[in-house]
């Protein structure tokens, strides 16, 4: 892939596929933005271009609006937080319309000088963005190439995803891969290709379905895989055990068998689990064992001796690869086995890697220092897809 140091930008516009898909609080009266990681990921080569006399467009989705403008998805307080962070005013080019590239947005851009930069608003407000119709899709990126001279892929979290910005845009502009896109690359096939072993994996979140098939291809390749989150009772059930009112993905049943003959001690059970009798913070709990699950009773989160027993066999890992939360964190009552993991991890000296969204918020809400891991990756659905050997259509656009 051709780097931003092979474009000579200064004094040209370039184009910046970002992935700013931050969360939003929106209680009060102005949203505030409650994780800016993805934001700051951004900042490297946003600012490497900027310091070369570029003109920068920077572009980028939000949320999941349906083709049309919303303005609870507006992209407009992730413009003031930019600004901040790059100590340069950041031009927000919205005006309320779904017209993303449209005679507005033409207006700010010509006037940028060298060093400046636009935000476009939300690319998800156009359906063109996300079409399966390749004419209409087309369309929209005729409409963003003009904007610039240059074209630079930077949101790895959206290389997974057969989009306007991500995979149309780099066919009508010299283009290159932004130092986010390379770095998790690296990352990634440090993973996959002759990690340094003892080599744990650690799977949380809702459904074995959704992690399905990172855990095919990666269960031959680990010394551990370690599994909590929602998608642990699907497994549990596998063993014969009831699982109360804990989720469970009973067509998952049979494949849950197959995953642990085929795995063996490999993998990595819970032991006990803490189990509330309602989805509250302020539910009645209790810890018992794996096999003692009460009827109308809901697992919430991984228990103390197992998350012990994590920590204890993380410790030695030489690399470490974590996505999902071990319970649901966001609850206080429910949050120690996320915890757990999460500080065992940082705390060794292996190779770590926190695989985006919801392990990497809840890295951020429990407080737990970045530098504590060797990678927090942006990419979420990208980077499993590509551990599970997915052919990514944003690389591809990129690789050319």
């Amino acid at each position: 892939m051709r780097t931003i140091d092979d474009l000579q930008v200064a004094g040209h516009r370039v184009l910046v596929r970002c992935d700013l898909n931050v969360p939003l609080d929106r209680s009060g009266d102005t949203p505030r933005i409650t994780d800016d990681g993805r934001v700051r990921a951004s900042l490297p080569t946003i600012a490497a271009l900027l310091d070369r006399g570029a003109r920068v467009i920077v572009t980028s989705h939000l949320g999941r609006p349906k083709g049309e403008p919303d303005a609870k998805y507006s992209l407009e307080p992730v413009a003031v937080r930019l600004g901040e962070l790059l100590g340069r005013p950041v031009t927000f080019a919205g005006d309320g319309s779904g017209d993303i590239a449209g005679v507005h947005a033409r207006k700010i851009v010509a006037g940028l000088g060298d060093g400046e930069v636009a935000l476009l608003e939300n690319l998800r407000f156009h359906p063109g963005e996300t079409s399966k119709d390749a004419a209409v899709r087309a369309a929209f990126a005729d409409e963003l190439a003009a904007l610039g001279e240059f074209y630079v892929g930077d949101a790895f979290g959206a290389v997974h995803r057969a989009h306007a910005s991500v995979v149309d845009v780099p066919k009508r502009l010299p283009h290159a891969a932004g130092s986010l896109v390379l770095t998790e690359l690296d990352v990634l096939r440090r993973l996959s290709q002759d990690p340094a072993r003892p080599y744990a994996v650690v799977l949380g979140g809702s459904k074995v379905s959704d992690k399905l098939g990172v855990i095919r291809a990666l269960l031959p390749k680990v010394d551990s895989l370690f599994v909590g989150g929602g998608m642990y009772f699907t497994f549990l059930a596998a063993l014969g055990h009831g699982v109360g009112a804990s989720l469970l993905e009973a067509e998952m049943i049979d494949t849950c068998s197959a995953l642990l003959a085929e795995g063996g001690d490999r993998i990595v059970l819970p032991t006990d689990v803490i189990v509330a009798d309602r989805f509250a913070a302020d539910a009645a709990t209790r810890t018992v064992t794996a096999d003692a699950i009460p009827d109308g009773w809901l697992g919430l989160d991984i228990g103390p001796a197992s998350t012990a027993a994590f920590a204890a066999r993380l410790a030695d890992a030489a690399t470490v690869f974590w996505n999902g939360p071990m319970g649901v964190f966001e609850l206080a009552p429910f949050a120690a086995g996320t915890r757990g993991v999460a500080e065992s991890i940082a705390a060794g000296s292996g190779f770590s890697v926190v695989g985006g969204g919801d392990s990497a918020a809840a890295v951020r809400t429990l407080g737990i220092p970045d530098a504590g891991f060797s990678h927090i990756s942006t990419g979420g659905g990208a980077s499993l897809e590509y551990l599970e050997g997915k052919a990514l259509p944003g690389l591809a656009a990129l690789d050319v």
